[in-house]
């Protein structure tokens, strides 16, 4: 090592390796390995990549081939997800202006060119850990787990939630790595002034923010989703009797879509004219986009188009990912793709748009789902 090579503290070079292993689906040649490192650790001798990938091989990293190495499965720690025997990125779904693929949303945004990339919208998985095999697998059971399955009201059977409360700090910190090395491989893949807007709850989104803005993205505040949810506002478990007056935490009536972007180059005006990004679409000339979009929860009949405990209403998201391109110009991306909801409103609103799904099932929902969304007509505010 030269004088002029950084040096990090044992172990740092390892973890940050077992980092980037986790968050693919494919083995990585030491090239692409030491490319992610750089990306979160900054410059990185090369020679120190190569000695941990020796050392901890094979108690953390199985070498499948010559220079090709993945993380051993019993330490993925619930953030990797196998894929299934497609190949890669083939046979992908299109309709109109909107192409998905299959596939792991890492790898995918890696190849892809600089500044191709016009908006994001998306609502993440928030971990990984909810939506780990077991953790499904418990969910689809209807009991047990980190999902919520509330109880019959009113005759009608409520959608599961996370319980976002039980995560340990060794999963928040997870989360937290996951969000920062996904934007600095999204970093260079936007143009400049682009729109970054991830949807996120009051309990987790200062880990989201502090994550992307710590990967070089821009915070430019929050879209305040109005909506009552299903969080919070219970009594005390096991003693509702004796503390009828108190609620553990608020009931939510609100949910956070933080927004970040890419930075301008030079004025917003030159922005806007080389890259056509850099703010939002007004929503009529004399009204600007605001911050605070009137909701309703996704409606029965939405809904049975596109099961997903996570499925935002067209009415909200059309409103939405029309102003993330205020020109009305470019690509949207959604790497989170789940049954395709984004790329529904973007179709309807004329928008070209790119969404990634890793899960088969969901892939699978989303080609059928897209369709039936784009014809969807909303009622009242969505």
């Amino acid at each position: 090592m030269s004088e002029n090579e950084p040096r990090y503290a044992p172990g740092r070079v390892r973890d940050a390796i077992l980092q980037v292993l986790r968050l693919t689906s494919e083995a990585l040649s030491v090239k692409q390995i030491e490319d992610r490192v750089n990306k979160v650790m900054g410059p990185t001798p090369a020679s120190s990549i190569r000695s941990y990938l020796l050392l901890n091989t094979p108690a953390l990293f199985v070498r499948e081939d010559r220079g090709i190495y993945r993380v051993r499965s019993e330490y993925s720690g619930g953030m990797q997800r196998e894929m299934s025997r497609l190949p890669n990125w083939a046979q992908p779904f299109t309709i109109g202006n909107a192409t998905l693929f299959h596939a792991d949303c890492f790898d995918w945004i890696e190849k892809q060119e600089d500044n191709s990339i016009h908006a994001v919208v998306t609502d993440p998985p928030y971990g990984l850990h909810e939506y780990a095999p077991d953790q499904q697998l418990k969910l689809h059971n209807g009991k047990g787990g980190v999902w919520r399955i509330p109880p019959a009201f009113d005759g009608h059977v409520r959608s599961p939630l996370p319980r976002f409360t039980t995560l340990t700090d060794d999963q928040r910190e997870q989360l937290r790595t996951f969000f920062f090395i996904w934007a600095r491989l999204l970093l260079p893949k936007l143009v400049p002034g682009a729109n970054v807007v991830v949807a996120s709850n009051p309990l987790l989104s200062y880990i989201l923010s502090g994550a992307l803005a710590d990967a070089g993205l821009e915070r430019r505040g929050e879209i305040i989703r109005l909506v009552m949810t299903m969080r919070g506002g219970d009594r005390p478990k096991a003693a509702h009797e004796e503390f009828g007056d108190v609620s553990v935490m608020p009931r939510s009536m609100w949910e956070p879509w933080v927004i970040f972007r890419k930075p301008i180059e030079g004025r917003v005006q030159d922005n806007l004219r080389k890259w056509k990004a850099g703010g939002f679409r007004r929503q009529s000339p004399d009204k600007p986009f605001g911050d605070v979009i009137p909701s309703s929860p996704t409606r029965k009949n939405e809904r049975a188009l596109a099961p997903h405990p996570s499925l935002k209403p067209q009415a909200f998201l059309r409103r939405l990912v029309r102003g993330v391109l205020p020109l009305g110009e470019g690509t949207i991306l959604d790497p989170f793709a789940g049954t395709g909801s984004t790329l529904a409103a973007a179709e309807v609103v004329g928008y070209l748009s790119i969404g990634i799904e890793k899960d088969r099932r969901y892939f699978e929902l989303a080609s059928e789902a897209i369709p039936k969304l784009i014809r969807f007509q909303p009622t009242g505010r969505g």
